[in-house]
């Protein structure tokens, strides 16, 4: 206990000062949540992507001319000659919309009135770290502010206990680029919870999908370490104060602020055991095949119940150059329930209607075989899919041409994509900006059109 000294009362000064600092700090939260720039029909994101890039003519995109014509020789330009490989399952129209989905995703497909299936979309290269890049941050060539920092810089979060801005067990492949803020402030870049992808419809070991390091200090008290950052801050706002404005030390003082606060809120939300019985069933936790990526959903739903803005969860290996039947089998199998599990939940807590779910990888496959049981990268037409958030509900928006190779109706590149989520949560993506290097910086660079054929 501190003793009445001048020295005591000196400490005890220094306290009060820094704390009257830290609320001066917190009242000018950069993570606050902010006005959007009209009324948005979505208030948080939740990403389900797909690495390395699943077949779209196997899921989502039926061609009845590319089954009719398995086996024969295609003509079309660099795959002249190559075999035209048929969809490896059945599809069937789904719900009362009628939507093309295939035997691959027997539960989701109940779900067929919740989705806009985007059978048209397009990116600029069949390269899969320039095309993960370019689906995460808008640009192939160099990293950028990631599309869920951008979306933090523009909103702010809704919890400043957790960061708003969250990504669950992203692909190995995947570089800190693809959640990460650029030249945006710092505290704009995502967080990573486990420690990489895991391999779909495999078991539990094999690495802790939540593990987040440092979140526990097992050598000093909550009250102490408050101590200690206090005087550590006031060292840092000592820079500022003499050199002037400075991203980095700003970056830190807000996030050891927010680390510290974390430290009580996320081991929370990490914990699933609260979760009932039925709950977690509904998600797949309780089977081997859909345990892990079921799991991940569990985990989003609850981060954006508690007011996280954006969260990404990757499932990785979708790159089926061979054994496509059975692998692609095995990971559809994986997700199928955990994300139908998912909207069901998210719809009964009546969040879906503000939460846009977006699905898919950064390219498709092609038509055509790859040895005997095999897709080769294609990034002139692929599928994805949005629900909730403001996207309408039971309807498929684009078209590729009869085999599947190329978008040839409402064409939608990534640049559009980016437009149209930012415009679901009430952002401009021209006017969403940042000044950086000598000009007005944005998401979708010079480009994007807001796809409003599948806005509600």
């Amino acid at each position: 206990m501190l003793k009445t000294t001048a020295a005591g009362f000196g400490y005890l000064a220094f306290a009060a000062m820094a704390h009257e600092a830290a609320a001066k700090e917190a009242a000018a939260n950069p993570l606050s949540a902010k006005a959007s720039h009209f009324p948005a029909k979505a208030k948080r994101v939740l990403f389900l992507c797909m690495d390395g890039g699943p077949s779209h003519v196997d899921t989502f995109d039926y061609k009845p001319k590319l089954l009719a014509d398995h086996g024969k020789p295609s003509s079309r330009g660099r795959f002249s000659g190559a075999k035209l490989l048929g969809p490896q399952a059945k599809f069937q129209k789904r719900g009362q919309s009628g939507q093309w989905i295939s035997d691959l995703f027997p539960a989701l497909a109940k779900h067929a009135d919740d989705l806009c299936l985007l059978n048209g979309m397009a990116t600029d290269l069949p390269s899969h770290p320039q095309a993960v890049l370019q689906m995460h941050c808008g640009i192939a060539q160099f990293p950028r502010p990631s599309l869920g920092a951008w979306t933090l810089y523009g909103l702010g979060t809704e919890n400043a206990n957790l960061p708003g801005f969250l990504t669950l067990s992203p692909a190995p492949q995947q570089t800190s680029a693809n959640y990460g803020a650029s030249f945006l402030p710092a505290i704009y870049q995502g967080m990573k919870i486990g420690n990489g992808a895991f391999a779909l419809g495999g078991p539990t070991g094999g690495g802790d999908s939540t593990r987040v390091s440092n979140l526990k200090n097992s050598r000093r008290s909550t009250d102490t370490q408050r101590l200690q950052l206090d005087f550590l801050q006031s060292l840092n706002r000592n820079v500022l104060e003499a050199d002037g404005a400075n991203p980095g030390v700003e970056g830190a003082i807000e996030s050891y602020e927010l680390a510290f606060r974390m430290q009580a809120e996320l081991p929370k939300s990490l914990d699933i055991s609260g979760e009932t019985k039925a709950t977690q069933e509904l998600y797949g936790v309780d089977q081997q095949a859909t345990e892990r990526f079921g799991k991940q959903c569990l985990l989003a739903r609850r981060f954006l119940e508690a007011g996280v803005r954006f969260v990404e969860v990757t499932a990785g290996g979708w790159d089926h150059h061979r054994n496509l039947k059975a692998d692609l089998d095995r990971n559809c199998t994986a997700i199928d329930k955990p994300i139908a599990g998912l909207l069901t939940d998210l719809k009964q807590r009546g969040l879906l209607k503000d939460t846009l779910v977006l699905w898919g990888g950064e390219f498709g496959r092609t038509p055509t075989s790859q040895g005997d049981d095999g897709r080769d990268h294609n990034n002139k037409g692929f599928s994805m899919w949005m629900a909730g958030g403001g996207v309408k509900p039971g309807i498929t928006y684009g078209k590729t041409d009869d085999y599947g190779f190329e978008a040839v109706e409402n064409r939608t590149h990534i640049h559009d994509w980016h437009a149209t989520i930012l415009h679901l949560l009430g952002l401009d993506h021209e006017k969403l900006t940042f000044r950086y290097s000598g000009r007005e910086m944005r998401l979708t660079d010079v480009k994007g059109e807001v796809a409003k054929g599948i806005v509600a």
